[in-house]
């Protein structure tokens, strides 16, 4: 059952994909590989495989883009910062649990397009244009539900685009930056509260020592093991993580 459930994952992943692309450029072409002299004229399928690659390259930037990763991964990132413990947890602990993070806050939204856009497709009850068009629809509203208005203003104005009357309206173009810097801000509001106990741990101590005359030992060698035991006692990994996953229900 866990194998089928990650497996979905995986396709549902990949449809988001398609989604996002749709908005720049039309669908995936069928490839036809051929071998032969095209009498000196780039053929389709050189083309046709030369956009596929384009596409394949730039995906995990859409991935990271329009989907809960990047505030959360930025977030584990100021918790590492504010301990102090330099490369401790390492990168690949860190990203691996955001990866796993997003997919379990993005699970309603897959399931959303495996609905309205997966499952008619592969069944033939759809074209595969329609397919994207449906799979925008719940990505554009989990983005549009964590995005603020003035970002999707700037980027409106700057396009021009005339005020939408529903998400459903907002091209991705759009949709997609807005979305972005929305998401970096909240989570350096969310990294600043996280600095807050340990930049207070790090003035005790350095106060501390320097009234005592010991000005020539660092303050870090004293307030890590602080810092790291205030963590653990209020079982920091949990509140932090709490914090995430209800700052995408608002």
């Amino acid at each position: 059952m866990k194998k089928k459930v990650l497996l979905a994952c995986i396709v549902l992943s990949v449809i988001s994909l398609l989604a996002m692309t749709a908005a720049f450029a039309d669908p995936i072409p069928n490839i036809d590989i051929k071998v032969g002299d095209s009498g000196g004229k780039p053929s389709t399928s050189a083309l046709s495989i030369i956009l596929l690659i384009t596409v394949i390259s730039i995906a995990p930037a859409l991935l990271v883009l329009t989907t809960s990763f990047t505030r959360i991964v930025v977030v584990l990132g100021f918790v590492r910062t504010s301990l102090g413990t330099q490369q401790m947890p390492p990168n690949q602990v860190l990203v691996g649990l955001a990866l796993f993070l997003t997919l379990f806050v993005m699970t309603p939204t897959f399931s959303a397009m495996n609905d309205v856009a997966l499952q008619p497709y592969l069944k033939g009850e759809i074209t595969q244009t329609q397919a994207l068009d449906k799979a925008a629809d719940p990505m554009k509203k989990f983005m549009f539900s964590q995005t603020r208005e003035k970002d999707l203003l700037l980027f409106m104005k700057y396009t021009k685009t005339e005020k939408p009357e529903t998400y459903k309206d907002i091209p991705m173009s759009v949709m997609v930056p807005a979305f972005a810097i929305s998401e970096l801000k909240t989570a350096f509001q969310m990294g600043f509260m996280i600095f807050i106990p340990f930049l207070i741990i790090d003035i005790v101590v350095a106060s501390t020592l320097m009234a005592m005359g010991m000005m020539m030992l660092p303050p870090v060698m004293i307030s890590l093991p602080f810092k790291i035991l205030l963590f653990v006692l209020v079982d920091g990994w949990y509140l932090v993580v709490k914090s995430l996953l209800m700052s995408f229900n608002t």
